[in-house]
């Protein structure tokens, strides 16, 4: 008989919420506030987010990653746009048509990517192979931070695509579900790693973080967001008791509570993949930039894990998908090596 099912490293979405969220959720419940975010809590959030990246920018937050992203996207392009993105993209594969439902038709160009990030030279070639009529303008490029595959864009590969396209007149989004993650894995600043190197907009992860039921939309480029809180109401993102999903952000980003979790996942992830990789017959299959673990798995030693009740994706990138979020500890990496037979 099987053992009872542990999620652990599933997803970071199987986690529960962090206790500096389930704080702010507490005090924020107390007494009466406008609502629809017109609340001194969600004012002091967006203000928060706008130190935090060194910037005057426009800040919005809605319940999920999908939201996010179509919404973001479908503010850059027009239906008779199109967006370029990787073939590995979480908006190409995961999002069920919603950047094209949300932009009226917009449509996805997926271009080649290694080890996760877009190859530039793919991207150019999607921008000029046809400029006629009866052909989707490309608009947008959206990238992801960090990548499907776990891997981490630097600032200066970030600059190199973005220059790249602004010089067709492209805008540039980033799908940042584990913004986070990527951030505390290298040692740029906020600013280095989105509106300095070129990004316009940023669907900033809160709930793969530790937070419940919401994510940040922010637009570098303020212009961009003309009426973007029409297509949240339009979209049924609207919040009407917003400071419940914002006064987690006021909370997480301060005193680097974002960094203490998000360092956390990544250092378990790589000694997750440095026990793995000692095993015989298994694969680390890309850097551990971030909190995934990407690894080629000998299908009885998968049955096993199975067997033992670990519950995890071989999805995509061609392995098995390990992550590890906020909550893991290191008796659950410990826990899943003895199972996988680590000496």
């Amino acid at each position: 008989m099987n053992a009872e099912p542990k999620y652990h490293f599933a997803s970071d979405n199987t986690s529960g919420i962090c206790p500096e969220a389930w704080q702010a959720l507490e005090e924020c419940n107390a007494g009466y506030h406008p609502s629809y975010g017109a609340d001194a809590i969600t004012a002091k959030a967006c203000e928060r987010f706008r130190d935090f990246f060194e910037t005057d920018c426009e800040v919005f937050f809605v319940f999920n990653g999908t939201a996010a992203n179509s919404l973001s996207l479908a503010s850059l392009c027009q239906s008779y746009h199109s967006v370029i993105c990787s073939d590995l993209s979480h908006v190409e594969t995961d999002e069920c048509g919603a950047p094209e439902f949300f932009s009226n038709g917009s449509k996805l160009l997926t271009a080649k990517s290694s080890l996760g990030k877009l190859e530039p030279a793919d991207v150019e070639r999607l921008i000029t192979h046809r400029n006629d009529l009866h052909y989707p303008k490309p608009r947008a490029l959206s990238l992801s931070q960090s990548t499907e595959l776990g891997t981490v864009y630097r600032p200066g590969e970030l600059a190199g695509l973005c220059g790249l396209v602004k010089q067709h007149g492209l805008s540039v989004h980033m799908d940042g579900a584990r913004f986070f993650n990527a951030l505390a894995g290298g040692t740029a600043s906020p600013a280095e790693i989105t509106w300095k190197a070129g990004v316009d907009v940023l669907c900033c992860g809160g709930t793969k973080l530790g937070m419940a039921v919401t994510e940040a939309v922010v637009f570098f480029d303020k212009a961009l967001a003309r009426d973007f809180e029409y297509r949240c109401k339009q979209a049924g993102q609207l919040c009407s008791k917003m400071r419940f999903i914002s006064a987690q952000w006021q909370r997480i980003l301060t005193d680097n509570v974002w960094q203490t979790h998000a360092s956390r996942a990544n250092g378990l992830a790589r000694k997750l993949a440095d026990g793995l990789g000692k095993i015989a017959g298994v694969q680390i299959l890309y850097p551990v930039d971030a909190n995934a673990v990407f690894a080629r798995l000998p299908d009885a030693l998968k049955l096993k894990l199975k067997s033992c009740g670990w519950q995890f994706y071989s999805f995509i990138g061609g392995g098995s998908r390990l992550m590890c979020s906020w909550a893991t500890t290191e008796t659950d990496v410990n826990a899943f090596l003895a199972d996988a037979g680590q000496s």
